[in-house]
C-alpha cells in the first residue's frame, strides 16, 4: 500500500470483560497488532449476549445478539469511521438468528473489505450452516481458518474458493515466567508429576474420563496431582448451574483421589494460564467432539512445549503428529491411562516430545502470528475495491 497513512482495522467479536474465548482471542491478537508500526490500535464491534458489559474506549458499537436492527445500526456506524477493514470472528454461537444467520445483516452491509476468521469448520454443517459459511465466503476478500485439515472443507463443503483461504495458527501469548521446577517449588509440588486441564469446564470436555484414568495412574504414580483450571462455561452455568463440576467432585470422592485431583474454579489470568502449563509434565485434552477445528487451550498447550495427550478431534490431530503428543480413543479412560503412563515411565520419550512439540510452538505465538495477519491485512487493503453495501 503506497501510503504512510497508519491501517486501521475492526474486529467484529465478543469482547473482554466477557467471559468468552473468542474475546481473549480478539483482544491477544488486537494488542499484537497494535505494537506494528504501520497499524493504529484496532477497534471492535463487541457482541452481547443477555448481559450488559463495561467496554473501553476501544469498542465503537455493540450489538444485541437477537436484535436484528443492531447488526444494521453496526454497520451504520463502521461506514462512517475510518476503518480500513473488518476482521469477523465467525463462531455460529455469538450470533442471532439461526444458526447465527443476522452477522450476513452486518457482512453485506458494510462497505470496507473483509476478512473472515473461521473459529468452527463443521465437517456436517446443517444447510443453514452451510449457506452461512458460503455467503461470508462470497463477502470476503479472504478467509482464515486455523488448522490445514480444515481447508479442504471450505472448499469441498463450504464452495469457497481456495485462493481466498488462508492458514493461520492460533496464536498464544508470550509470557516469561519461572522455569517448571521453580514453579513446582513455589507451590509446593516438587517432586509431584503433574497433569493439567484449563479452559472453561462443560459436559463436552470429557474430563471424567481422564479422572477415571488418574485412578490407575495413580495406583503406579502415587504422586501425580491432575489439575482442573477454570470456571464453569458462563452459558452451561447460566442454564444448568454447577451440576457438571459437582460430578466431577464427587466422581474423585468416590475413587478416594481427593490428594491426586486439585479443582481451581476461577477465571485464570494469561500469566497463571502460562504458569499452570509450564509447571505440568502433561496437559490432557479429553474432548468429546470430534469435529473441533480449532483448540485454544490445545494451542497454548503446544506453545509453551508441553507433552499433550488428547483425543483425536480435528485440531488435535494435526497439532500432535509427527511425534509432538500422543491421541487416544474417545471415551475410553483405559487409553487415556495406558499414554499417561507411557509418557511418565519414559523421562527420555517425554523430553523429546517436548522438544518436537516446543519447535512449532515457537512459530505459534501471538507476535509471530500477528505479522502474518498485518501482512494480509496489507495485501487486502491495498488491492481490494471499496465495497458498496448491500441493503437487501
Amino acid at each position: 500500500m503506497e501510503s504512510n497513512r497508519k491501517l486501521n482495522i475492526a474486529f467484529l467479536s465478543t469482547c473482554l470483560p466477557r467471559e468468552c474465548g473468542l474475546a481473549t482471542f480478539t483482544k491477544d491478537l488486537a494488542d499484537a497488532i497494535s505494537q506494528i508500526r504501520d497499524f493504529n490500535p484496532p477497534v471492535a464491534v463487541a457482541m452481547n449476549d443477555d448481559e450488559t458489559y463495561r467496554y473501553g474506549s476501544r469498542v465503537i458499537a455493540q450489538i444485541s445478539q437477537q436484535d436484528q436492527a443492531d447488526y444494521r445500526r453496526a454497520a451504520l456506524v463502521l461506514n462512517q469511521s475510518n476503518v480500513d477493514l473488518l476482521v469477523i470472528q465467525h463462531e455460529f454461537g455469538i450470533y442471532g438468528g439461526e444458526s447465527g444467520e443476522y452477522v450476513l445483516e452486518l457482512a453485506r452491509r458494510v462497505k470496507m473489505p473483509l476478512i473472515v476468521v473461521f473459529h468452527t469448520v463443521l465437517a456436517q454443517p446443517t444447510p443453514k450452516q452451510r449457506f452461512i459459511v458460503n455467503r461470508l465466503g462470497e463477502l470476503s476478500f479472504k478467509v482464515i481458518t486455523m488448522a490445514q485439515i480444515t481447508v479442504e472443507d471450505l472448499v469441498s463443503i463450504y464452495g469457497i474458493e481456495r485462493n481466498k483461504i488462508e492458514m493461520l495458527h492460533h496464536g498464544v501469548p508470550t509470557v516469561l515466567t519461572e522455569t517448571r521446577d521453580a514453579l513446582k517449588e513455589r507451590h509446593g509440588l516438587t517432586g509431584r508429576a503433574i497433569l493439567s486441564t484449563f479452559g472453561f469446564l462443560s459436559p463436552g470436555k470429557g474430563i471424567e474420563y481422564a479422572i477415571d484414568a488418574l485412578a490407575g495412574v495413580a495406583a503406579r504414580h502415587p504422586q501425580v496431582l491432575y489439575r482442573i483450571l477454570g470456571k464453569t462455561h458462563p452459558v452451561v452455568k447460566r442454564e444448568f448451574g454447577e451440576v457438571y463440576r459437582r460430578k466431577l467432585v464427587d466422581q474423585t470422592s468416590q475413587l478416594h483421589l481427593e490428594s491426586n485431583i486439585q479443582f481451581i474454579d476461577k477465571l485464570l489470568t494469561q500469566e497463571e494460564i502460562v504458569q499452570a502449563l509450564v509447571l505440568s509434565d502433561i496437559y490432557i485434552t479429553p474432548y468429546l467432539g470430534q469435529d473441533q477445528a480449532v483448540s485454544g487451550t490445545l494451542a497454548y498447550g503446544v506453545g509453551y512445549g508441553r507433552v499433550i495427550i488428547s483425543t483425536p478431534y480435528r485440531y488435535a490431530k494435526e497439532m500432535l503428529a509427527g511425534g509432538r503428543g500422543l491421541l487416544t480413543d474417545f471415551r475410553d479412560s483405559g487409553a487415556l491411562e495406558a499414554s499417561i503412563l507411557q509418557v511418565l515411565d519414559d523421562p527420555e520419550r517425554k523430553m523429546q516430545m517436548e522438544v518436537q512439540t516446543l519447535s512449532l510452538g515457537r512459530t505459534m505465538m501471538w507476535n509471530e502470528v500477528a505479522k502474518q495477519y498485518a501482512s494480509l491485512v496489507r495485501k487486502v487493503a491495498g488491492r481490494a475495491q471499496p465495497r458498496t453495501g448491500s441493503a437487501s
